[in-house]
Formats: structure tokens, sequence, C-alpha cells
């Protein structure tokens, strides 16, 4: 990578998307939703999925995250994804994601794995997929 990674002294104000998240409990199981803003604030257990983009050569698909972003601003993603929305199933999130962030969209999904996260604040059932793609990404601005 030759981009420079280093951050400015002081980042822009977050962004928070104002939508809807699936709550869970510590078990995983739904119980109810709430605003993502409250989610943050409260630390509420919720889905993420995360969706590592590979081509044919085994490279992986790294993004930048932007400055706004609420949690690790400027970092490097390794995958594409984000928090589920009220009522929706884990592998709905993870195609909207995809198509949403790189413009990725009727390729086979596959889910390979699900962990915990439970750190620094964050309280995540996270969904892990896998998609090989060799097109073209279109990659979302706010992202």
């Amino acid at each position: 990578m030759t981009a420079d990674a280093s951050l400015p002294d002081s980042l822009p104000e977050p962004h928070i998307a104002d939508e809807q998240i699936q709550l869970v409990d510590a078990r995983n199981r739904p119980c109810g939703s709430a605003r993502r803003a409250a989610m943050r604030r409260f630390r509420f257990w919720h889905r993420a999925t995360y969706v590592v983009v590979r081509n044919r050569r085994d490279e992986i698909c790294v993004q930048r995250r932007t400055l706004t972003k609420e949690v690790f601003p400027g970092g490097l993603d390794l995958a594409a994804g984000g928090v589920v929305g009220a009522g929706e199933a884990v592998h709905v999130a993870a195609r909207r994601e995809l198509a949403e962030e790189l413009g990725i969209r009727g390729v086979p999904l596959r889910q390979v794995g699900e962990f915990v996260h439970d750190a620094g604040g964050n309280h995540i059932f996270g969904s892990l997929f896998l998609v090989d793609h060799d097109g073209p990404l279109t990659l979302q601005a706010g992202e």
C-alpha cells in the first residue's frame, strides 16, 4: 500500500445514520429495535455482517473508512458490511451492505463463520461472509 496511513490531528464530527437496528440479548435472541444512535449510546447488543471480497488472485478488497465513521474513523476495513436492520435477516443485510458499499450484486454469498465481539463498548454478534468477485467496484462515498 502506498497511501499515507496517517490521520489528521482532529477528526470531523461523526455521522450516525438514522436507521432502526435489530437488538438482541446476550444470547443473540431478538429483543426489540432501536435507532442507531441509541444503540451506540446505550451499548446494546446487536448483529452485524462482514463480507470479505476476494478476487481470483486471492487478493481481498481493503477499504479506508471515512473520517466521519462513528467507529474506527479513517481505519482500514477488510470487509464490507454493517449493522443488521430491524427485522432483517443477516444474509439479507450482508447482500444489502455489499451492494451499498461496493456496488456488488447478484454474486453467490457464502457464510463462513460467526463470532462474538464484546469489548470497547461494542456488543456484537458478527456473521462473516465470503464473496468471489473480479468485476468493477462502485464505492459509496460515505463509507
